[in-house]
């Protein structure tokens, strides 16, 4: 068996994406499921959050992409860290920054990271990708690597605006991609007494159909103290209504 690649992706900031990719990573480590997580992000929110700061390390996710990254042994000896909860990181760079400029006259560009991916699939159940909040080439590698697409989207209506050009990278990818990318929308942010938010969900459904998850991720202040204790959820609330949905979202997931 190899991993099953998920990729955290939406080209707005705020929506959720850093919290659902280690919420989700710590529901699944603690079934016991073996899980990686690649931070793609340049501000390096994941590797901070789980307290893997980029000053702190000579090597990160940038490694994958540096032209001399040819002993993938060595490199992923390396740049793998271990989180006590039961997971492994590969902590982001500011230096994932340049990549655009880096990488521009590269062949094969947009299939880096799955050649690297490749190399680590059958020791991981799950490996998930923190996507940084823009389009570019680091969006690419995680899109082509992946095998699902989760889509954080903020129960707001300005929040939708902001799809469109997710979605026409899906669909311009698609048409090369030996095959197509499949996603899930994610409602998040939900506060259950706006009518606004009810409205959105419906416009989701509407729109979405069976591409969005069931589930639906409320707001919970738990995220935030989690955050700044450099914790999961599961260890200062495990009973919290994040918890709970979270552990929902694995155990809808794990039935795709």
């Amino acid at each position: 068996m190899v991993a099953k690649i998920i990729a955290i992706a939406n080209q707005k900031g705020g929506v959720g994406k850093t919290t659902t990719t280690i919420t989700l990573s710590a529901a699944l480590a603690k079934n016991g499921y073996r899980v990686l997580v690649v931070d793609l992000d340049p501000h390096a929110c994941a590797s901070v959050h789980l307290r893997f700061y980029p000053d702190e390390s000579s090597f990160s996710v940038n490694d994958i992409f540096a032209d001399e990254a040819h002993d993938l042994d060595y490199l992923w000896e390396n740049i793998r860290q271990h989180h006590y909860y039961g997971f492994d990181i590969v902590p982001a760079n500011i230096r994932l920054a340049e990549l655009e400029v880096d990488l521009r006259s590269r062949k094969g560009k947009g299939g880096i990271l799955q050649n690297a991916l490749n190399h680590v699939s059958k020791e991981y159940d799950f490996i998930l990708l923190d996507c940084p909040p823009h389009v570019g080439i680091l969006l690419v590698n995680a899109l082509v690597a992946s095998d699902l697409v989760i889509i954080p989207i903020q129960t707001d209506f300005l929040a939708l605006h902001g799809l469109k050009l997710l979605f026409d990278t899906l669909r311009i990818l698609n048409k090369v991609l030996p095959n197509p990318i499949v996603y899930r929308a994610l409602p998040t942010m939900f506060d259950r007494r706006a009518r606004a938010c009810h409205r959105v969900i419906e416009l989701l459904t509407q729109k979405l159909g069976d591409r969005m998850f069931s589930t639906v991720i409320g707001i919970d202040t738990r995220f935030r103290d989690a955050s700044a204790k450099g914790q999961v959820i599961f260890e200062i609330a495990p009973d919290s209504r994040g918890a709970r949905e979270y552990n929902e979202l694995a155990e809808e997931m794990l039935r795709l």
